[in-house]
């Protein structure tokens, strides 16, 4: 049977458990993980309906992310999707 990772209390014991053969790993258990380079430059300021906001903070704390990089990964998401033609 493959290993989990442990929770770490220290950065010197997820260091030591790095120094081990992880050969035996369960890779299943994590997760892709989001970087963000580009420097941010713009900034928006927009109102809308508090049951909205609401709702994207319970989603994004779900995701245990910021909301603000909860709303830019929206905004991401329906750029990179094609438009559609009426």
């Amino acid at each position: 049977m493959k290993r989990k990772v442990p929770e770490f209390k220290t950065d010197e014991e997820a260091a030591a458990f790095l120094d081990q053969d992880l050969s035996d790993l369960d890779f299943r258990q994590f997760k892709p993980a989001h970087f963000e380079f580009e420097k941010k430059e713009a900034q928006i300021n927009m109102r809308m309906p508090k049951s909205l906001l609401d709702a994207v903070k319970r989603r994004s704390a779900a995701r245990r992310i910021p909301y603000t990089r909860f709303i830019r990964e929206a905004l991401e998401k329906a750029l990179a999707t094609p438009a559609r033609r009426r």
